[in-house]
């Protein structure tokens, strides 16, 4: 009897697990942009603002952002999201496998009521992968981060 009750329990446990992996998942999707699509968005002159959320010392190691892009310390944003313009299309990237960081960024905007925000499919090695420009990053920054731009109030 116990048997039946664990197993009954473990595939009840288990389908809850996949359903929110899975609603997660096309969350995920429909919040993200390839870079090709990126790339055409600014080709046609549309308005979006990139930012990019990689870690000080991934910037540090490799100085180079995307044409138009602004850099903030994912530690700023995370910690105050309305850093932020909420009234602005928004597509946020990082170098992290999976892109972690710039998915945290998003699950953070999105509960906060941010509904023009994605996240780049692949990030930076993405974008460059397909061949699309990048620009040297010459801007000041620090290594402990907590001095960044702040686009809120830059806009």
């Amino acid at each position: 009897m116990f048997l039946v009750i664990a197993t009954i329990l473990a595939v009840v446990l288990l389908t809850v697990f996949l359903t929110e992996r899975e609603i997660d998942r096309r969350e995920m999707e429909r919040h993200s942009i390839a870079p090709e699509t990126l790339h055409a968005l600014m080709a046609s002159k549309q308005e979006v603002l990139v930012i990019d959320v990689r870690q000080p010392l991934d910037l540090l190691g490799d100085s180079v952002i995307i044409p138009g892009a602004q850099w903030l310390a994912p530690e700023d944003v995370r910690a105050n999201p309305s850093l932020l313009p909420k009234e602005s299309d928004l597509v946020v990237y990082c170098t992290c496998p999976s892109d972690r960081t710039s998915r945290i960024i998003l699950r953070r905007a999105l509960a906060m009521g941010f509904l023009r925000i994605k996240f780049l499919k692949g990030g930076l090695d993405g974008w460059r992968t397909k061949g699309f420009p990048v620009e040297p990053y010459t801007k000041p920054f620090h290594l402990d981060s907590g001095s960044s731009n702040h686009l809120a109030a830059a806009r």
